[in-house]
């Protein structure tokens, strides 16, 4: 009957990247230039009722970032349509993801204080606010530049500084960290990129 079927988004997947849950997808093969996409989602709570995303609707980009908006603690899955004036797509689904099982860690940044005979380190995290009161920790790695040999400072809650006597530390001392969080056994991040300070330098 002349109707025309826009194609339907390929590659939709649900996915977690430093700390954040996002729907991403390709455009269906053939997809006109003006094509916007609309993203829902259900939750383990409400099988079959699918909830509009608000900010993602009518959209001209190819993800949609479901952190905030999405239950924590069960499992969900999202779906996206593509639109085209009076054209729509079928909807396609992603797979199922929940978000404190299979949230992905991205190492925290290191601030790094120094004053006479202490060292005091805290770690940020790139953190959706909406995530900030979960259970998120760091570990702590101390170095003297060029030693195999690291002093670990685990477990140490997010706010939390991990404050260091320096007067036996001579030279270059580099540190790193890594995110940890605890779903059912403990998950890690990488560690991250070394910060590395001179420490009772004479001269």
């Amino acid at each position: 009957s002349g109707h025309i079927r826009l194609p339907p988004p390929r590659n939709v997947t649900l996915l977690s990247k430093a700390f954040d849950m996002i729907l991403t997808w390709m455009p269906g093969e053939g997809s006109p230039p003006d094509v916007t996409y609309t993203v829902r989602y259900e939750s383990q709570e409400h099988m079959n009722k699918w909830k509009n995303v608000h900010h993602c609707k009518n959209i001209h980009s190819t993800s949609c970032n479901l952190t905030c908006v999405v239950p924590k603690f069960v499992q969900v899955r999202a779906r996206v349509k593509a639109v085209s004036g009076p054209f729509q797509s079928p909807w396609v689904e992603s797979q199922s993801k929940e978000y404190h099982l299979d949230v992905e860690l991205a190492p925290p940044a290191l601030n790094v204080y120094v004053e006479e005979n202490l060292m005091h380190v805290n770690a940020s995290f790139p953190l959706a606010t909406c995530v900030e009161s979960l259970f998120w920790m760091y570990d702590l790695d101390l170095w003297e530049a060029g030693s195999e040999h690291k002093k670990q400072y685990k477990d140490n809650f997010r706010k939390e500084t991990v404050t260091i006597d320096t007067p036996t530390l001579r030279g270059n001392y580099c540190l790193s960290a890594r995110s940890s969080y605890q779903s059912i056994d403990f998950k890690h991040s990488e560690f991250s990129q070394p910060v590395c300070v001179l420490l009772n330098h004479k001269g």
